[in-house]
């Protein structure tokens, strides 16, 4: 075990979200817990399992629910943990809890923000005016108001720290949510080793492009089913393969319409162990969402060395610098993706040179150096700076 300079903590990280460490959220928690044990420190984990029946789990409430499950599982437990670290909106029913009814046993929480939800409605707004948004119509709108900003909310004015993956959330939490500096920290996410594999930048036909995540408007699909159309008419010579959409291979393929339908192959389910074959199976990574915090994909593709395309926004410009380690397109804009995607795919020395500055810029990017990052807002959280 790793001597370490602060006392062992008894910290507990939760999120509402399936136990799964396949991706996203729990297997960012999992890797930042693995690094924080190897500390020193002891870490509980609590996902939806964890605190609720299958059937609460389907249920439309399940949030709500689990942030309750999840005040009531530390009041239960006083004293059991230095500190809580819930991701938001998970921490909201805590925090408010915490503040109405103080007590010794109930320790400091930090929260983690991925995005935020300002920008949430800002960009759906406007894209539901093209209507180019599946789920925003003015009911969904007032749903959002009402239910999931309150909520987002509270877990942000509640808490007593704050980590973020993206400058720009960095930013308003400070400015707008009047959290002090030294309580909020931008630590991005780190890269396992297993994706950083020696790749070859070969000429060949057709350029595989990749895509991999869920399947949302808010990810840009719409300029990019624009984008490759056009890309069509000028260089044929390509297919997008589509991984962990959580959509049906007919539904995506219709979407994209008759003309290149035959150019789009789906992935529906990679295991987690299988990640970096797909990666290394793919010439270009394309990710033009519209809003994010710091996709965990990203990094590991470019980890990979891939090249990769995305848009200038979010936490995408914190790894990216356009023409270096990858393109930047501004978000929302077909024209723009079609030209990057032309780019590369016509130039295999742009995909050797981006990709592997992306590789090298990623090695900065390790989980050790995250749990070390959040280990110190942790230990600031803390009253007198020490566990009890």
């Amino acid at each position: 075990m790793k001597e370490n300079a602060n006392a062992s903590m008894s910290i507990l990280m939760a999120a509402g979200v399936p136990r799964r460490r396949e991706g996203g959220v729990a297997a960012i928690i999992y890797n930042l817990g693995r690094e924080l044990e190897g500390m020193g420190h002891q870490v509980t984990y609590l996902f939806y399992e964890d605190l609720m029946k299958d059937s609460e789990i389907a249920g439309r409430f399940r949030d709500l629910r689990f942030a309750v499950r999840l005040a009531q599982h530390v009041r239960k437990n006083p004293g059991k943990y230095s500190v809580v670290n819930f991701h938001a909106p998970t921490g909201f029913a805590y925090g408010v809890s915490r503040k109405l009814l103080p007590s010794n046993g109930s320790p400091p929480y930090v929260m983690t923000l991925h995005g935020l939800e300002e920008r949430r409605l800002h960009v759906m707004s406007r894209e539901a005016k093209k209507g180019r948004a599946w789920h925003f119509s003015f009911a969904n709108r007032l749903w959002h108001r009402m239910y999931h900003q309150p909520r987002f909310y509270l877990s942000i004015k509640t808490a007593d720290g704050a980590h973020c993956y993206s400058r720009d959330v960095w930013t308003l939490l400070q400015l707008k949510y009047n959290l002090d500096s030294d309580k909020v920290a931008y630590i991005p996410s780190g890269v396992e080793e297993r994706f950083f594999l020696r790749r070859e930048y070969v000429e060949r036909k057709p350029v595989r492009l990749l895509y991999a995540g869920t399947w949302l408007d808010q990810r840009g699909i719409f300029y990019l089913r624009d984008a490759l159309n056009r890309v069509d008419v000028n260089f044929p010579d390509w297919t997008l393969t589509i991984a962990g959409a959580g959509v049906s291979e007919d539904n995506l393929k219709s979407f994209f319409g008759q003309a290149i339908t035959d150019k789009i192959q789906i992935s529906p389910v990679v295991p987690a162990d299988e990640m970096p074959q797909l990666y290394m199976d793919h010439d270009i990574f394309v990710f033009p969402s519209l809003m994010e915090g710091l996709p965990s994909v990203l990094l590991e593709a470019m980890a990979s060395g891939m090249p990769a395309i995305t848009a200038e926004t979010c936490g995408m410009v914190d790894v990216v610098q356009d023409g270096w380690n990858g393109l930047l397109v501004p978000p929302a804009n077909a024209e723009a993706l079609e030209e990057a995607i032309l780019r590369m795919c016509r130039c295999t020395d742009l995909r050797q040179r981006l990709g592997k500055t992306a590789q090298e810029s990623m090695r900065r990017h390790k989980w050790t150096e995250s749990a070390r990052k959040l280990e110190r807002l942790f230990v600031s959280a803390l009253p007198n700076g020490k566990p009890r």
